[in-house]
């Protein structure tokens, strides 16, 4: 458990590091920014040919520092094992992790940098990912200052089996689920969902899950914690909520 915030890059990736490779991960680094090295964690299934792609990031926006420790969690616990090939990467805005700030050193929101990436950081991580294959389903992990509790957004335009009341009921374990109506400035469709309505790609800018929509998957998820709640309990939520979508998405057919 974290001592302290803002999250320390430089403390949290060598934990991270050495765990990942513990659990069978591979190390690739893709970038660099004001020293801190940006890392993507592979992990082929056996089969791997066969086997499903998942990724997930975390650490986009610095004042939200739950997301890397959940993931950092589910590695120590085992829970990326050979049901499926994974695609991980931690931090992507260090330097924002490092100053406690939503944006990176030069104060610039790198999840709204994805259509035609001008940061270093969104450059390197889009350089990398074009070289990966495509993915069975994609999480990117946010925390939200305004919400009252866990929501939500999924992008699935080709209809594939939903992993929305899996994530929502493993969240709320541990955390209420957002009721209001407008979440983040946008209709809800549910508690705690929001699913687009108007086509994400005529958006001036792309956020990760957008991008990730476009280029690399049919099946993208964001879940977001409420930074209003302890530390603690937003890690677990997070770890709950990815552990049952993924753990659904897996299911042998």
């Amino acid at each position: 458990m974290p001592a302290s915030l803002p999250l320390d890059p430089a403390e949290f990736m060598p934990r991270f590091d050495a765990a990942a490779r513990q659990s069978g991960f591979a190390a690739e680094h893709f970038g660099e920014i004001n020293g801190h090295a940006l890392i993507a964690y592979t992990k082929l299934a056996p089969a791997s040919a066969e086997a499903p792609r998942v990724y997930v990031s975390s650490g986009m926006h610095g004042d939200e520092p739950a997301p890397p420790w959940a993931l950092l969690q589910l590695v120590e616990s085992g829970f990326f094992d050979a049901r499926a090939s994974w695609f991980l990467c931690p931090i992507l805005n260090p330097t924002g992790l490092a100053l406690g700030t939503r944006g990176n050193f030069a104060g610039v929101d790198l999840n709204r940098d994805y259509k035609h990436p001008t940061s270093a950081e969104i450059r390197a991580h889009v350089a990398w990912l074009e070289r990966q294959p495509d993915f069975l389903a994609t999480f990117c992990l946010h925390e939200d200052y305004e919400a009252a509790g866990f929501y939500l957004y999924e992008l699935n335009p080709d209809n594939l089996p939903t992993l929305v009341d899996v994530a929502l009921a493993g969240a709320a374990q541990h955390c209420p689920i957002e009721t209001a109506a407008i979440i983040d400035g946008r209709d809800a469709s549910g508690p705690g969902l929001i699913r687009p309505v108007s086509d994400p790609l005529l958006r001036d800018s792309w956020p990760e899950a957008i991008y990730l929509r476009h280029e690399h998957t049919t099946l993208s998820y964001t879940f977001e914690t409420p930074t209003a709640l302890p530390l603690a309990q937003r890690i677990a939520t997070q770890c709950a909520a990815l552990r049952a979508a993924i753990d659904r998405l897996l299911i042998p057919a």
